[in-house]
Order: structure tokens, then sequence, then C-alpha cells
């Protein structure tokens, strides 16, 4: 898969070469690409933002720098998304979904948003990672890169570990233990230490039903 994220601040895009997805890209299961609007400005000073038409508080990205950087990656297979706060919101299913693209283009909005006419000419899809706002939508782009980039075949290295995490189910994930068997007081669960598959998976089920019944009974 390959991934191109048009920024203005290509600095903030660093941790993509930590942990697992940084081993990813060294292996060449993914291919990021983190490009720098600034560099297709045609203003001598580099600018790539102005005020909006009518009034209004803050200023808005201007077309001519963020058309060219779009273009000079698009090709027939890309699949161009701009971070948005008013975009579709963005969750395990959507997650997958993207993974079966070859080609993402993460376009990262900031300041009041960009030009609108951009959407019109260049955006296949507006996505918002919640209901809510943040500076700029470099985080939003990491965030979503990061839960794509886990569908990627190697990436992980344990399918199955995509398959009963939270949200995957249906259901958020069930709580999980590690050595030693007993800790502070706590013991972990005796069915965990029996070796019976099959009452693991049920004890498993049944917590993975009473935290989401507890957490977030929308999902039931």
């Amino acid at each position: 898969m390959r991934i191109d994220i048009l920024t203005l601040f290509p600095e903030m895009f660093g941790a993509l070469s930590e942990s697992i997805i940084g081993r990813a890209r060294e292996k060449n299961l993914i291919e990021i690409n983190v490009i720098n609007i600034r560099d297709f400005s045609k203003d001598k000073h580099k600018k790539c933002d102005d005020a909006p038409f009518g009034g209004g508080a803050g200023m808005v990205m201007t077309p001519q720098p963020l058309f060219d950087a779009i273009t000079s990656v698009k090709t027939k297979d890309s699949l161009v998304i701009l971070t948005s706060p008013r975009g579709q919101t963005f969750n395990q299913k959507l997650c997958k979904e993207l993974s079966n693209f070859n080609h993402l283009i993460f376009v990262c909005g900031h300041y009041e948003g960009i030009d609108e006419r951009i959407i019109e000419l260049c955006i296949d899809r507006e996505i918002s990672i919640g209901d809510f706002v943040l500076t700029g939508g470099e985080i939003p782009a990491m965030a979503m890169v990061d839960a794509i980039s886990r569908y990627v075949d190697g990436v992980l290295g344990n399918g199955q570990s995509l398959e009963e995490e939270s949200f995957s189910s249906g259901l958020l994930e069930y709580p999980q233990y590690t050595r030693p068997a007993e800790f502070m007081g706590l013991k972990v669960p005796e069915v965990l230490l029996s070796g019976n598959h099959a009452e693991i998976a049920k004890f498993r089920k049944e917590q993975a039903e009473k935290i989401t019944k507890s957490r977030r009974p929308d999902m039931l």
C-alpha cells in the first residue's frame, strides 16, 4: 500500500517512523510519503492561506498549492481523503474498507479549512475522527494511517488479533492478562490458566459482552 500525506507541517509525522508502522515501512510493506504543500506555492513567501471571502475569523487554505500538490501524486487508482470535522466518522468498518485501496492520499486541512473548490475538484471522501475540532488535520491523518496500516498483510503478522480486538467483532475486547499469575494480591482468573480452550473462549466472550454492555451499550 502507498500512502501520500499532504500537509503544511511535515515535521509532525515523525511518529510514523516508530514502532510497528516504522518496521513495516522498513520492510516495504507500506510506503508512506509526507509531502509539504508549501513546496507547491507560487507565492514568493510560500504562503498557502488567505482571509475568507465574506469575512469571518481565521484563514482559509488557498486552492492553487493544494491543487498542484494533489495532482502531483494522484493517479486513476488514488482515493483522496480530506481530514475534516464535517466528514464521515471514521470507525473500524471504514478502516477495513480503506485498507483495500492500493493508494490513499490524505489532505490535512488547517486553519478554518480549505477552499471549497478543492473539495469539488479533488476530494473523494471527507472523514472525521470524532465530534470535536483540532487545530489541524495532521493528528487525524496519523490516527487513520496507523489504524489502516494494521490491516496490510504482514504488518502485524497475526490475523487473529485483528479479528478479536475491540470493534472488529462488534464488541469491546475482553480483559488481557500476562505473568505473573498474581500481582499486588490480584489473581488472573483461573479459567485462563486451565488450558481448556473452549472454556477460555466462553469466558472471553462473556467478558467482552459485559464490558460492552457497561461502557458502550449502543454497540449491542
